[in-house]
């Protein structure tokens, strides 16, 4: 090469170089703030959070901090609320607006006409908002024995069935403590959820495994996630003891959690469900970064 045109090959080269800093600054400021969190996520966790745990932030506030967080679905929404949560560009990650609540649940058939006819109202509704998940309950046991419970669930689920595959809904079934926060809730352990599961037949049934609940009643948390993942839909997360922020102060290594969920291949939400005793927004986001693993 002649020593002219390597002159101005070097002249274009050391150009372009310096080009570089100022071209990778463009695009970022070009970038919007919910782009960037995005991008520094490392995409293996679907990020949710659930809406009541922050009541006290309008719906509006919530969804423009989650959008920069890189959390792309709200927890425990109605219909009247998907509206809101499309303008921000985010989805409802776990459906509410059917059924009678926590204590009245599919155990006792006096409720099944009611519940079914609740469930097969929201589904269209769900199907055309785009959305796949609703959440549902067992009921309290109200002396009910843990086998009879089981059997009236699985009868009044397996009504819902035809209607929730024909929308593409899966119905699921939250995991809650019965010892301090749901006295009497008799779909309390995982292995009693698991054979419910087994007994409705349907990939439109599955449980939400709540890590917090699920702490309280059994431990064992990692070795459940590995052996019964299957029958997973929704995951959720809290500190235990308390509830509240998942740091240093209580039990759970979620780190290590997240790891044992994104191994099992799963590919649906998990959404956080602990209550703040700090700053609400910072302390969602810290959750956030410690769960994206």
């Amino acid at each position: 090469m002649k020593s002219s045109s390597r002159r101005t090959a070097l002249k274009t080269l050391t150009g372009s170089a310096l080009a570089l800093p100022a071209l990778t600054n463009s695009f970022a400021s070009s970038m919007t703030q919910s782009e960037q969190a995005a991008s520094l996520l490392k995409g293996r966790i679907n990020h949710a959070v659930c809406r009541w745990c922050y009541s006290k932030i309008s719906l509006d506030d919530l969804c423009k901090a989650a959008k920069d967080m890189g959390i792309t679905g709200i927890d425990l929404t109605g219909p009247a609320e998907w509206p809101t949560l499309k303008k921000y560009g985010l989805t409802c990650s776990m459906a509410q607006g059917a059924g009678k609540g926590i204590p009245d649940g599919f155990n006792d058939p006096k409720f099944h006409d009611e519940l079914v006819a609740s469930y097969e109202a929201i589904f269209p509704k769900m199907k055309e908002a785009g959305l796949t998940q609703v959440i549902c309950f067992s009921g309290n046991r109200r002396g009910m024995s843990n086998e009879q419970g089981m059997e009236n669930c699985a009868v009044g689920l397996k009504r819902l069935m035809p209607s929730a595959e024909k929308y593409g809904i899966t119905m699921i079934m939250e995991l809650l403590n019965s010892k301090v926060d749901h006295k009497d809730y008799m779909c309390d352990h995982s292995a009693w959820g698991v054979e419910l599961c087994k007994k409705v037949g349907s990939d439109n049934f599955k449980l939400l495994y709540d890590i917090y609940h699920m702490q309280i009643m059994e431990g064992d948390i990692i070795r459940t996630i590995r052996a019964d993942n299957k029958y997973f839909g929704h995951y959720h997360t809290g500190g235990n003891p308390g509830r509240n922020e998942i740091d240093e102060t209580q039990e759970l290594y979620y780190p290590a959690i997240m790891k044992a969920i994104v191994d099992t291949g799963f590919k649906g939400f998990v959404a956080q469900e602990f209550i703040p005793k700090r700053d609400p927004l910072t302390s969602l986001k810290e959750a956030v970064v410690l769960c994206d693993v």
